[in-house]
């Protein structure tokens, strides 16, 4: 396995003029009570200090228990150490229920602001209306970046279009070997506007388990050539362009030690190419969400 103390790469997150770990960790389902929740509370605070400072979750996520969850997993650790971001569901999105959504999520958090807050996926409720409420929060000091999720690309353009003030700092998509139908537009037009695109589910909904390490294919030979795994090499493919990051979720220890462990891999053109012609992209089509 590749040495998950291997400095983490970072590079610039969008416009935002910061820089980020390429990987973070996600909270999508993790476990919210008893043993396995504390050991994942565990996990963050690992995953943390091996660089993967970039903490996603939601107010949907346990309708906000996950925000809570979160909340006491980063108690103590010094806040300007952590990029730690949440979303507004859409049915909230309206101008005063985004900015009433913001704060309900950093009570639960138990934060004086995030550093991203996000529109979860387009909603009825006019995109720019929702746009000018997260520039109030940015106004308000509530939250340093906003983005969405779930936009393809025409939408994420639209969206940045009501921006004045800010500017988009990026789109957060459903990114994995099997799916990757971004690659045609929506990471090509955030590249160009200087968004980020940050991959949700990098390893499908169990398309890729780690037993796979025993049934061969392009994932196994690179992990053997690179002395790392299937999925750190899954995660390295992912983040190859300057403008995407992931955002892997794991409950237990040695899976977030496993994703560190590919911050610093990375791979050749051969190694894409290989991938690539197990995985390939497809014809483009609408873009897909869990």
């Amino acid at each position: 396995m590749a040495n998950p103390l291997r400095k983490m790469k970072a590079k610039p997150f969008g416009n935002s003029g910061i820089d980020l770990p390429v990987i973070g960790q996600g909270t999508w389902d993790v476990p919210e009570s008893g043993p396995r929740a504390a050991e994942a509370k565990r996990a963050i605070r690992r995953g943390i200090e091996l660089g993967m400072t970039h903490l996603d979750t939601a107010e949907m996520y346990g309708n906000g228990r996950v925000e809570l969850w979160l909340g006491e997993a980063i108690a103590g650790v010094p806040r300007e150490s952590l990029f730690v971001a949440t979303k507004v569901l859409p049915g909230n999105a309206h101008y005063h229920g985004t900015l009433d959504a913001a704060e309900r999520s950093l009570m639960r958090l138990g934060l004086d602001y995030v550093d991203l807050f996000m529109l979860h996926w387009p909603g009825e409720h006019p995109i720019e209306e929702t746009m000018r409420a997260l520039e109030r929060l940015v106004e308000d000091g509530k939250t340093r970046f906003v983005g969405i999720s779930n936009f393809d690309a025409a939408e994420m353009l639209e969206a940045a279009s009501f921006l004045r003030a800010v500017q988009l700092a990026c789109n957060q998509v459903l990114y994995h070997l099997r799916e990757r139908g971004v690659e045609h537009d929506v990471i090509p037009a955030a590249r160009e506007r200087g968004i980020a695109v940050v991959a949700y589910t990098p390893f499908g909904r169990g398309q890729f388990p780690r037993a796979q390490a025993a049934q061969g294919g392009v994932l196994e030979a690179l992990a053997r050539k690179h002395d790392a795994t299937p999925r750190q090499v899954i995660l390295a493919f992912l983040t190859r362009e300057t403008n995407v990051f992931t955002i892997p979720k794991a409950s237990r220890v040695e899976h977030v030690e496993e994703n560190a462990g590919a911050g610093a891999l990375a791979l050749d053109a051969a190694d894409v190419a290989a991938i690539e012609a197990e995985f390939p992209r497809g014809e483009k089509s609408p873009l897909a969400s869990l």
